[in-house]
C-alpha cells in the first residue's frame, strides 16, 4: 500500500456568486489555487450539484474535491484554506449558511488530529449535537466524513483507497455505507475540470 504521508484531501464547496465567478466558476477556480500547494500533479473530482446541509439551508451546493500531495502541516495548510476562502469573499456568519467557498480539510495522510480520544467523541455526536456545537480546533480526519455522500462521492473521485485510519474504512467503503437515496442526491454535473 501507498504511504499518504502527506497527501492532502479537500472538500470544496460554493452556493453563493463570489468574486472569483458562478459558483462552478468559484469551484474551479478554488482548485486552481489549491493545487499551487501541491508537490507534483493535483487530482481533481467532477462538479457535483448537492442540496444544500442541513435541508433548507440554502441553495444547492456544487462540490468537488482534490488531492495533492504537501509539504505543509495542518496548521499551515488550514490558514492555505482560510486565505483562498478570503480571497472568494467568504464571511463567517451563521454556520451551515449560504457561502462562496467552502474548504474542509478532509485528512492530511493518515495523522490523527488532536488524538483518537477527540476525534472519535465529535465522529459520535448525534446530528442535533453536530448542528449545534463546533469544534474550537482542527480535528482530522474530518469527524463527519463517514456521514456525508456529498463529501464522499467528489472524494471517491480522487481517493477511492483512502483508509480511515481510525474506522478502517476507505472512502470506497464508506461511500457503499450511505443508503442510495443519500448518494443519488449528489448529480453530476456535465463537465469536470482537467486534472494538472
Amino acid at each position: 500500500m501507498a504511504d499518504n504521508g502527506r497527501q492532502a484531501l479537500i472538500l470544496l464547496g460554493s452556493n453563493k456568486i463570489s468574486p472569483l465567478g458562478d459558483v462552478e466558476e468559484t469551484v474551479q477556480r478554488a482548485m486552481e489555487l489549491l493545487a499551487n500547494s501541491a508537490t507534483g500533479p493535483a487530482k481533481y473530482s467532477g462538479l457535483y450539484r448537492t442540496p444544500a446541509f442541513p435541508p433548507g439551508a440554502g441553495p444547492d451546493f456544487v462540490n468537488a474535491a482534490i488531492a495533492f500531495r504537501t509539504p505543509r502541516d495542518a496548521p499551515a495548510l488550514l490558514e492555505e484554506l482560510h486565505r483562498i476562502e478570503a480571497a472568494a469573499g467568504r464571511v463567517r456568519t451563521t454556520r451551515w449558511a449560504p457561502r462562496t467557498l467552502d474548504l474542509d480539510l478532509i485528512a492530511l495522510g493518515v495523522q490523527v488530529h488532536p488524538d483518537v480520544e477527540t476525534q472519535t467523541t465529535w465522529r459520535d455526536k448525534s446530528p442535533e449535537q453536530q448542528q449545534s456545537q463546533t469544534p474550537d480546533q482542527l480535528i482530522l480526519p474530518h469527524p463527519r466524513l463517514q456521514d456525508r455522500a456529498f463529501a464522499l462521492v467528489p472524494l471517491a473521485d480522487v481517493a477511492p483507497d483512502w483508509m480511515h485510519p481510525i474506522l478502517n474504512r476507505t472512502i470506497a467503503q464508506m461511500l457503499s455505507d450511505r443508503p442510495a437515496a443519500e448518494r443519488a442526491e449528489v448529480t453530476p454535473l456535465n463537465h469536470a475540470p482537467e486534472n494538472l
